[in-house]
């Protein structure tokens, strides 16, 4: 059982912390709603796993070209980590989820919490070892995730299939258009 903090010590201090602050700051997470055909969705979530897979590796491989001081955010590498865990059925010790964030543990630790009061991942007994335990995604937490990945996902694909298509082409189909009777650009 949690026990409630006291109203003298949640009045305490008129700044509040971290945690509070990010809670505040954040915003609900949603999962948008859409009618899809399962070789589509299949698609997708092959899709967030490869771009989950490759943000969390490419943000390692990041280091090479730039100080890895400048960039921080723990909560991003958790939230990764732990999707692509999921997909590949594995479970993931607490203490693994503090290493694959970069960060002190007590800083990973206090962003576990963040994440775990948000809804967006739980903490789990393992059955046979008491001193351990395991944090997953929630429900919420990977269908949040897989959305986002999907979302961006079918937005690169049309962003990387504009880009490399010849602008020559677009130019060509138009002008062919205008010189047939009939067919509008």
């Amino acid at each position: 059982m949690t026990a409630r903090p006291s109203a003298a010590r949640t009045n305490a201090s008129a700044r509040p912390g971290k945690v509070e602050r990010a809670l505040r700051a954040a915003p609900d997470a949603s999962l948008p709603h859409s009618a899809v055909d399962a070789t589509a969705l299949a698609r997708r979530q092959r899709l967030a796993l490869t771009l989950a897979r490759e943000f969390y590796s490419g943000r390692r491989r990041r280091a090479r070209f730039m100080s890895a001081d400048l960039f921080g955010e723990p909560t991003w590498d958790i939230l990764l980590d732990l999707y692509v865990a999921a997909r590949e059925n594995r479970r993931v010790p607490t203490t693994s989820a503090c290493i694959g964030a970069h960060v002190p543990p007590t800083t990973a630790l206090r962003w576990l919490r963040i994440l775990e009061m948000r809804g967006l991942v739980e903490r789990e007994e393992d059955g046979r070892d008491g001193r351990r335990t395991f944090v997953r995604l929630t429900d919420r937490g990977h269908g949040v995730m897989e959305a986002f990945l999907g979302n961006l996902a079918d937005t690169l694909l049309l962003a990387l299939g504009d880009a490399s298509s010849d602008p020559r082409d677009g130019i060509a189909q138009d002008e062919a258009a205008q010189q047939t009777p009939g067919v509008r650009p």
